[in-house]
């Protein structure tokens, strides 16, 4: 049996508008992510076919981005996926999806923070030796000047949104000159042949191109990620069906652009080979064309660009389990806001100190398995939730709906699936455990509150007017 309720939201203020929304994404997505792998996805790929990489990972994350979009715009609260979920699969399994979507959430998204700030640390070197060892790796030194900077960030973001909106804009600015910088001096030395010196044999069967395909999207999604970030503060965002939408698929298609930009400069420029070697490519980049004092300047942008991935994705993750704690699903202390800055408080808390954590490991290890993790409780899910809510609530306001639907479903099923494949085996066994451990979690949490499967399920029809769903 099941009762049905409609209930409001309250509390946040909805201050984000197109231009800042656009730029938390786009700030998230690019970040430290191109500048730290590219070596990772020429090596993966065994030479310059890896900028083919960029297109097909936009390819997965667009159709991605439209689902966020449809999803986002019709049900714009603070957590993104969370509430999707919850308003989805409530009518079959309760409020287990969503407990498993928050359970995971406060483990990937620091986990994504953490590598913005391991490669802040890394281009630090390049101006502070001391933070890496000889082979330019961050050393125990570099670790600790990490979970400063980490601590800095969660200050910073300690505060209304309101200004946390200026300082974004900032931010912005300064990503789109450290990256626009890197590709101007690659290609005032470009070279079409260093560029497209594409391996022998790289396209046939069994080439280098096909044999590193799976490791280099897991790369290319990770650098994508963050273009949903303004769908987790879709409470704070003014006028969110067309706001969302526009923000979530601009800033997909303008990074695919810089990321194509910069890999192909960088390839003219400096022989794949040596980028393959490299710990610090866009500083070498530079250097190739302007020289050392130069190369400087743009590395000590590229650190505040990294800097304000980190801001840009904590800002974001923190309002996850405020809204699950706000449907007493999460401990109630993460439903408390600031009483004079009305932001919540314990989830920011809690992600900076395991974002700090997080960036202790190395960066591959990290990557995988934040990757395995998306995949089985988010990516997957959403899909099948945007298909649910099209049948369960057939009523449901949908500022934007999904084009060409379904096959952009088809698309990012394919391609997750495949991300999937291509992680590696432990990350593939810690992302099942994770989850078997977060159903047990759930059962015990159901026990005590007496609720599915232990008790009666309520349906908390949020965004809907009216109750017109199927029981």
């Amino acid at each position: 049996m099941a009762t049905f309720t409609q209930k409001g939201q309250s509390g946040l203020e909805r201050r984000i508008g197109p231009w800042q929304a656009t730029a938390i994404n786009m700030t998230q997505m690019c970040g430290i992510g191109p500048f730290l792998t590219i070596p990772l996805m020429v090596t993966a790929m065994n030479g310059p076919q890896a900028m083919f990489g960029w297109v097909i990972g936009a390819i997965i994350v667009l159709a991605d981005g439209l689902i966020w979009a449809e999803l986002g715009a019709a049900m714009p609260g603070a957590g993104g996926t969370y509430i999707y979920l919850r308003e989805a699969f409530q009518y079959r399994t309760g409020r287990l999806m969503p407990f498993l979507f928050v359970w995971t959430a406060v483990l990937f998204i620091p986990l994504i923070m953490s590598t913005g700030v391991i490669g802040l640390v890394q281009y630090l070197g390049v101006l502070w030796p001391a933070v890496v060892d000889d082979t330019g790796a961050v050393n125990t030194f570099g670790h600790v000047v990490g979970v400063v900077i980490t601590a800095l960030v969660v200050v910073l973001l300690y505060r209304k949104i309101g200004d946390i909106t200026k300082v974004t804009t900032v931010f912005f600015g300064v990503m789109l000159v450290s990256i626009l910088a890197v590709i101007v001096a690659a290609y005032t030395h470009f070279s079409a042949a260093l560029a497209f010196d594409f391996t022998p044999g790289a396209f046939a069967g069994g080439g280098a191109f096909w044999t590193g395909l799976g490791a280099g999207l897991v790369i290319a999604v990770y650098d994508y990620l963050g273009y949903n970030t303004s769908a987790y503060l879709g409470g704070e965002v003014s006028e969110p069906g067309k706001t969302l939408p526009r923000s979530i698929i601009v800033s997909i298609v303008a990074i695919m652009a810089l990321y194509l930009l910069l890999q192909i400069g960088i390839l003219g420029a400096v022989p794949w080979q040596d980028v393959a070697k490299s710990f610090s490519v866009a500083t070498l980049a530079v250097q190739t064309s302007w020289g050392a004092g130069v190369a400087n300047v743009v590395t000590a942008l590229i650190v505040v660009t990294a800097f304000a991935s980190v801001f840009a994705g904590l800002l974001g993750g923190s309002r996850v389990p405020y809204e699950a704690a706000r449907d007493k699903l999460f401990l109630p202390v993460f439903a408390k806001l600031h009483p004079k800055g009305h932001f919540p408080t314990a989830g920011l808390l809690v992600m900076g100190v395991i974002t700090a954590i997080a960036s202790l490991f190395p960066l591959t290890v990290v990557i995988n398995a934040l990757t395995a993790v998306i995949v089985l409780v988010q990516s997957v899910a959403q899909i099948a939730a945007l298909v649910v809510l099209r049948r369960r609530q057939p009523n449901l306001e949908r500022p934007y709906k999904m084009w060409l639907y379904p096959v952009p479903l088809v698309i990012a099923f394919v391609g997750w699936a495949f991300l999937y494949y291509s992680t590696d085996s432990l990350s593939q066994i810690l992302s099942v455990a994770w989850v078997i451990v977060g159903v047990a979690a759930f059962l015990i949490w159901a026990r005590a509150e007496q609720v599915w499967p232990f008790g009666p399920k309520e349906i908390n029809e949020e965004y809907l007017t009216t109750s017109t769903s199927a029981e």
